[in-house]
């Protein structure tokens, strides 16, 4: 069974860094495509950044490009998410998310296995 936990939100002043963690049980994450999303209250959920089954394609939201960077620790079953400069249009409910199927792309409506989600508040 597929499982998957984040961790790492929480309440950051704007410019500060948060890194969430996406934690995989039941699969191994390595060979798949798996992505951050996120959703702010009265928005719908977007892509925020994907990372391709083999690697070599990794995509980012134009709103988080140089900020934010996604990494795969295959040895820890795990995918990382650094986020720096925060700002408050950051703050979301933000979910990693894999398939088993897809190679590639960041459209919410790709993925099938969901974590439950993560806080993540920018204010000061």
């Amino acid at each position: 069974q597929v499982q998957l936990v984040e961790s790492g939100g929480g309440l950051v002043q704007p410019g500060g860094s948060l890194r969430l963690s996406c934690a995989a049980s039941g699969f191994t994450l390595n060979g798949h495509a798996i992505g951050w999303f996120r959703q702010a209250p009265g928005k719908e959920r977007e892509g925020v950044s994907c990372i391709s089954s083999s690697d070599d394609v990794t995509y980012y939201a134009d709103s988080v490009k140089g900020r934010f960077t996604i990494s795969r620790d295959n040895a820890k079953n795990t995918v990382d998410l650094q986020m720096n400069n925060l700002k408050p249009e950051d703050t979301a409910v933000y979910y990693c998310a894999t398939d088993l199927f897809i190679s590639t792309g960041c459209h919410p409506a790709y993925y099938d296995y969901w974590g439950q989600g993560t806080q993540v508040t920018v204010s000061s």
